[in-house]
């Protein structure tokens, strides 16, 4: 091999060398893309909506009662006290039977005894006062003027509440509840004229809890005035029921478009 293709060889293996060695190194990058976030964001979007709330009453005529009376007795000891109160109890409780109430109407909700001062003279205890309280539950309305005139001869020294309810209040709510979505889809319908969008159906109803004071859950069958004898040989209380109100208070989502 001559001196010029010993130096031609040699040429040639370092472009071979030089070559091999670029393919190691990186290549030219394109333009980096964007640094992706280290968190992902996720976003609900919820139905279109208009949501409106609504309370509607209806009004009905009580036909039962119920009754909260006491029977207070005062004594020199409490021992004398306690006796006392429990005769008259005993007596009481007898008359409401004899009057046509039932048994499972009459409650006896709260006792009390507690000693009478005599401030005057330093908190010296006098006396003692015990009152026991029955509640009479499942009294209709015609008996509740008869039974109020006939309870102070019977021992009842204390009438402390009448509260009025209605066997009808279920139906009564329920129309109430239908009265309160017509109110609702009326409010509504308003503001999607005004938000210039079409009112849909409705999509979700929550109703919101009600105490049902005007409820009644009697099942027992009273007698009648009749039956009883008590409205012959006296004149009864006026008694006056007026009107119960039944509400229903929701609140409506519509859809809109």
């Amino acid at each position: 091999m001559t001196t010029i293709q010993k130096l031609l060889s040699a040429a040639v293996c370092s472009l071979s060398v030089a070559a091999a060695a670029g393919c190691g190194q990186s290549q030219p990058s394109q333009a980096a893309p964007a640094s992706l976030p280290n968190y992902l964001e996720v976003r609900n979007v919820e139905q279109n909506v208009i949501t409106v709330q609504s309370s509607e009453t209806v009004k009905v005529v009580p036909d039962m009662a119920e009754i909260r009376f006491s029977v207070s007795t005062q004594e020199k000891d409490a021992k004398t006290c306690q006796e006392k109160n429990n005769k008259d109890l005993t007596s009481v409780i007898q008359f409401l039977k004899d009057f046509g109430i039932h048994e499972e109407s009459i409650q006896t909700s709260n006792y009390g005894l507690n000693p009478i001062y005599d401030w005057s003279a330093g908190q010296t205890v006098t006396g003692y006062e015990m009152t026991t309280t029955l509640t009479v539950s499942d009294v209709t309305i015609d008996q509740t003027g008869t039974l109020l005139t006939a309870c102070v001869d019977a021992g009842i020294n204390n009438i402390d509440r009448i509260s009025y309810f209605s066997s009808q209040y279920d139906a009564c709510y329920q129309e109430a509840l239908a009265k309160a979505i017509d109110s609702a889809r009326q409010k509504a319908q308003a503001i999607a004229d005004a938000g210039g969008c079409a009112l849909g159906t409705v999509v979700h109803v929550e109703e919101y809890a009600n105490s049902q004071e005007a409820r009644y859950n009697g099942y027992a069958k009273q007698a009648s005035k009749s039956e009883t004898g008590a409205g012959a040989v006296m004149e009864d209380m006026a008694v006056e029921p007026g009107q119960v109100t039944v509400e229903a208070r929701i609140s409506v989502d519509f859809s809109i478009n």
